[in-house]
């Protein structure tokens, strides 16, 4: 699944460029220790400034508003990972270029459960479990969802195939006009060209493994699904 955690940041640049409303608590899942991480905010600004863009021309870019772009990149609002996606594709990179910390690249990614590096967001949030690989081709996440959090009625669509494993609660996907019930140990895999939506359909949060692997690499398929706070190793 990806983390669409709110569609209310799709907005255009000339939109509201208020922060995302949610009504979903924070809640922690996952006993695992918290640590330090990376910045969305600073992040964004230093691949605009990489790529010479100003804030109006990455909103023409990725039809967000100005003053959004400025909130994001002020740490004054949490991004949606399906805004996330707008500016990803706008500025050509993955959308795991938003948890890079300027750390050496490697050809295998170990990492360590207390050294994840992740993202929150208003109705949950992710860890990165390939962070730190060189080329990578596919972008593996642990997903948290907030109670009752979904991805909003747009159907997603991008490049591909999405794996997804429930670990914790009950996601209901729903691919084109099928409805999928993942309860822990059920799985999913499809074509993620297939217009696809989830839903956490219980007061409490859940849990899932989520797998992108796109067939273009400049497809930022992650966006397309949550919605975080500052990055940070959760």
């Amino acid at each position: 699944m990806e983390v669409i955690v709110d569609q209310n940041e799709n907005q255009t640049r000339n939109g509201d460029g208020g922060g995302d409303q949610s009504g979903g608590s924070e809640r922690t899942v996952s006993k695992e220790t918290p640590g330090e991480g990376v910045n969305v905010g600073q992040a964004l600004r230093s691949l605009r400034a990489k790529r010479n863009l100003s804030i109006r021309a990455l909103a023409e870019k990725s039809g967000l508003a100005v003053n959004t772009l400025s909130l994001i990149e002020n740490s004054k609002t949490s991004p949606s990972v399906a805004t996330l996606q707008q500016l990803a594709i706008a500025l050509e990179v993955p959308i795991t270029a938003f948890f890079e910390n300027g750390g050496p690249k490697n050809r295998v990614a170990y990492i360590k459960a207390s050294q994840r590096v992740g993202a929150k967001f208003a109705h949950g949030g992710l860890d990165d479990l390939g962070a730190g690989l060189t080329d990578r081709t596919i972008a593996p996440f642990v997903v948290t969802m907030n109670p009752n959090a979904g991805s909003g009625a747009q159907p997603i669509v991008h490049t591909g195939h999405e794996f997804v494993f429930c670990l914790e609660g009950r996601i209901v996907y729903t691919i084109e006009d099928q409805t999928y019930l993942l309860e822990p140990g059920d799985s999913l895999l499809f074509e993620s060209h297939l217009p696809h939506r989830w839903q956490n359909v219980e007061a409490v949060p859940a849990r899932t493994i989520l797998v992108l692997c796109p067939n273009d690499s400049r497809d930022q398929a992650t966006s397309r699904h949550f919605l975080p706070e500052p990055f940070k190793k959760l």
